[in-house]
């Protein structure tokens, strides 16, 4: 008999493999979500994963880019921690960078060297390994988190920097009325308890603590 995988029962969770049952929580726009027991990530379930058509579309609308100040300032809340462990001759990527680089432009103007990728916008596969990698509002739109965060980190030099960039859910009341988890294209949610079992599955060792949105590691 074949698995029907759109069924509950043949569910593990996408990032720690763990199987279900899974708790079920709605968003303020009745996409229904999974709660892992174990992990204590939060992911959409599959029938609400946009296409990718659909999220390219999306992606294609927002106006960010370097003559936006609002977002050259959000973006500096990834910069800013990371900078005492980026230095001169130092190779990095923005990965996930969109339709207008900006992060990238932000570095090379501080001396650091920075290329861009993106799976709808900049899709060359980079053939280099980087000493630091940038990550900002990435994550959270990871279909598969276990395998896109080991493609992810493929990348990343043994020792190299890796700045993560996402908003954690931190109360299930809060949500399900809670914006950040309305963007049709957010269909993981991350915990600080995730990111402690990522970091321990995939060695990542923290280097900063403070805004609780970014976080600078070293990996290996």
């Amino acid at each position: 008999m074949q698995r029907d995988l759109r069924q509950p029962a043949f569910w593990t969770c996408p990032l720690c493999g763990a199987a279900g049952p899974f708790a079920r929580l709605v968003d303020r726009n009745r996409r229904r979500h999974r709660l892992c027991g174990r992990c204590r990530l939060i992911f959409v379930e599959p029938e609400f994963r946009p296409t990718p058509a659909a999220e390219k579309a999306r992606y294609a609308k927002h106006r960010n880019g370097p003559g936006d100040a609002g977002y050259v300032a959000f973006l500096r809340q990834a910069v800013e921690p990371a900078r005492p462990f980026l230095h001169p001759g130092m190779r990095g990527l923005d990965y996930g960078c969109g339709h207008t680089p900006t992060l990238s432009g932000m570095l090379q103007a501080e001396g650091l060297s920075c290329a861009n990728y993106d799976p709808f916008f900049y899709p060359a596969w980079p053939a280099d390994l980087f000493d630091f990698l940038f990550a900002t509002e990435v994550v959270e739109h990871f279909h598969e988190p276990a395998a896109e965060w080991r493609r992810m980190l493929a990348l990343l030099k043994p020792g190299g920097i890796l700045v993560v960039m996402t908003a954690l859910w931190t109360d299930l009341e809060l949500f399900r009325t809670w914006g950040y988890a309305s963007d049709e294209t957010h269909v993981v949610f991350y915990h600080q308890q995730t990111l402690e079992w990522i970091f321990a599955a995939f060695e990542l060792h923290a280097l900063t603590r403070g805004n609780p949105r970014v976080n600078v590691l070293r990996k290996g």
